[in-house]
């Protein structure tokens, strides 16, 4: 577990200390020098760095042609890069990676929730898939605007804690726009043509 004095002092203030854990433990590394290189779906093999100064030139060789996570909150290191040089060595330092990646985080967690409508229990397993992807519901998530706001984010447990009971026939909020998906796209259109006679089904 990340030590919660470290959490405190360095992640982004509007996470609560157990979602950081949370996050970290879900989708981060406890080696600050870690440095994960994928090619589409494919992990490329690298040798681990021993030092900063390895991880960041190992950075350096592989983020124009691949994707590479460094450091605790497993951060895209080509995030804002244009060129190479520009790696650095903040990246693999404990507390300025740990600072980097749950600013970040927190605003895909914020855009996914806005997405939902509420806190919901899915919200967190699709903000973690976000950040391992990159994508939600199409979209490249790193980039974006961050439309939740920059509000506290509630830790997971006071999230469910607030949710309130549905009835098992109730449809999910961001379900239930007829004619439109979240955010008014059409392209992601609930179901509304009944099909049950195909196959002489009545």
């Amino acid at each position: 577990m990340l030590d919660a004095a470290l959490i405190q002092q360095c992640a982004d203030p509007s996470l609560e200390t157990s979602l950081v854990q949370h996050f970290i433990a879900r989708a981060g590394s406890s080696d600050p020098l870690a440095v994960t290189v994928r090619s589409g779906n494919r992990v490329i093999l690298v040798e681990k760095p021993a030092t900063p100064d390895e991880a960041v030139e190992l950075i350096r060789r592989n983020v124009a042609r691949n994707i590479v996570r460094v450091g605790i909150t497993q951060y895209p290191a080509g995030l804002g890069i244009v060129e190479a040089a520009q790696i650095k060595p903040d990246l693999v330092d404990s507390c300025a990676n740990i600072r980097m990646g749950t600013a970040l985080f927190a605003k895909v967690y914020r855009i996914v929730l806005k997405w939902y409508g509420a806190p919901a229990n899915e919200a967190f397993e699709d903000a973690i898939i976000a950040w391992q992807t990159g994508y939600f519901e199409g979209n490249a998530v790193f980039g974006a605007a961050d439309t939740g706001g920059n509000g506290p984010v509630l830790p997971v447990q006071e999230q469910t804690a607030a949710t309130p009971e549905k009835d098992e026939n109730e449809r999910p909020q961001h379900e239930a726009r007829p004619g439109t998906g979240a955010e008014g796209d059409p392209n992601r259109a609930a179901l509304r043509v009944d099909l049950s006679a195909i196959g002489g089904i009545k």
